[in-house]
């Protein structure tokens, strides 16, 4: 067994560099700027790149020597707005036209910290020189220029006209894997996960003060739904076609049929605000639990009873449960002892698909009853955009979900011996 846990194990370290490869571009590349999402889309370059600075999102995104900076987006000419155009003194369509002895002057949104290094990229064409100061470069299809912290730096066509494409700025890494992916990667193998933008604490600290809410919430859901559906599927299965089966059934339907918020908001008001019964709001004691816990069960019924109802039915029509029967075995003995055994693959493997669960915890139970779980957790940081918190919560249920089906094999070949580990 422990040859074949190592060996899923070990096939499983290209599963977890996959979901962090995932996790990465789902929130670095596809998800857009996580400066503007936080600070507004209105707020100035000079915050967003501060912003972009203090958590390493001006670097390369896997790899590269030069990175954008917002000091001074790219601008080109032939596609440029008017009013781009006329604030770098362009009136009319196509590239920027410089005579001879005519200035093209760099805006820079802010002052560039000096000692570091930028490239300015000008693609265009033309007869003459463009010069900086007094150094020049061969204006040809590109000039590019290195310098260390200059503030709008102006650029002279000398010797001829020019014609002025794109200008564009690039901040300088210390080296190729001076990148997003490496430090985040990095920062994953020493356990840090970042720092919440909306809370300023480690993303760490509030995962582990999450998790005991968490749990003491769901786990108690998953045991007593577990012992319950089993009970009622075994009810069933046992008194199938009969008015018990039929009238369960239909409960389950009923169960199934109405939308989970709904039992959370009329279960608050009638059992907590109306009749004081349950605590509204908290998570002072474990009174504060009963309410959301009983609403977890109960709604989590409908669907496990039709499930586990199917699987003893299908496992009771086997030759093996008659002739126990016929042999004069009573039915707890056969249902519990043969049937239910037999049938523990499903169970196991429909446990095991909501483990990873019991660490992220309920979003709406949380949410709705103020318990400081991951759950309520996770619902703030995606309504204030924190995106490390999201991040590490996905990137965290990811691996669980791993472990999670490794768990669940060893458990069917623990107990059915049919099952072979290899």
């Amino acid at each position: 067994m422990w040859r074949y846990v190592l060996k899923r194990l070990a096939q499983a370290v290209p599963t977890v560099v996959g979901v962090v490869l995932i996790t990465f571009v789902l929130f670095n590349v596809v998800g857009g700027s996580p400066a503007a999402m936080v600070l507004g889309q209105n707020a100035g370059a000079r915050s967003l790149e501060e912003f972009d600075d203090a958590r390493g999102y001006n670097k390369p995104l896997f790899f590269g020597r030069w990175t954008a900076t917002r000091a001074l987006e790219a601008v080109d000419f032939s596609d440029a707005p008017p009013s781009v155009r006329a604030q770098w003194g362009a009136g009319e369509s196509g590239p920027l036209r410089l005579a001879d002895g005519e200035a093209l002057r760099i805006p820079f949104a802010f002052p560039l910290p000096e000692g570091e290094t930028w490239r300015l990229t000008i693609e265009g064409r033309g007869t003459g020189f463009p010069r900086h100061g007094n150094k020049s470069g061969r204006f040809s299809t590109v000039w590019k220029k290195v310098f260390h912290g200059v503030e709008n730096p102006e650029f002279r066509a000398e010797g001829g006209a020019v014609e002025i494409e794109r200008v564009r700025l690039a901040r300088g890494t210390r080296h190729v894997l001076d990148s997003q992916l490496v430090h985040y990667a990095g920062r994953l193998l020493r356990l840090d996960f970042g720092t919440s933008t909306s809370l300023n604490q480690p993303v760490g600290n509030l995962l582990r003060a999450g998790i005991g809410p968490s749990l003491a919430l769901t786990v108690p859901i998953l045991i007593v739904e577990l012992a319950v559906s089993l009970a009622l599927a075994l009810l069933c299965a046992y008194r199938r076609g009969s008015w018990l089966d039929r009238g369960l059934v239909a409960v389950c339907v009923a169960l199934m049929s109405v939308n989970y918020l709904v039992w959370i908001v009329i279960g608050q008001f009638v059992f907590a605000y109306k009749l004081g019964w349950f605590p509204v709001w908290g998570f002072e004691s474990w009174r504060h639990l009963l309410l959301p816990a009983g609403i977890g069960v109960a709604t989590g019924l409908g669907v496990n009873v039709r499930f586990y109802r199917t699987v003893l039915l299908e496992e009771m029509h086997h030759d093996y449960v008659k002739t126990a029967f016929a042999k004069g075995l009573g039915p707890g003995r056969v249902l519990f002892k043969h049937v239910l055994k037999n049938a523990l693959g499903p169970v196991i493997t429909n446990v095991a698909l909501a483990l990873p669960f019991l660490y992220t915890g309920s979003v709406l139970l949380e949410s709705f009853f103020g318990i400081p779980g991951l759950g309520y957790l996770s619902l703030n940081a995606i309504h204030s955009s924190d995106v490390d918190v999201v991040r590490a919560v996905v990137l965290v249920g990811a691996l669980l979900f791993t472990a999670a089906n490794i768990l669940a094999d060893v458990a069917l070949a623990w107990v059915d011996p049919r099952v072979q580990l290899s």
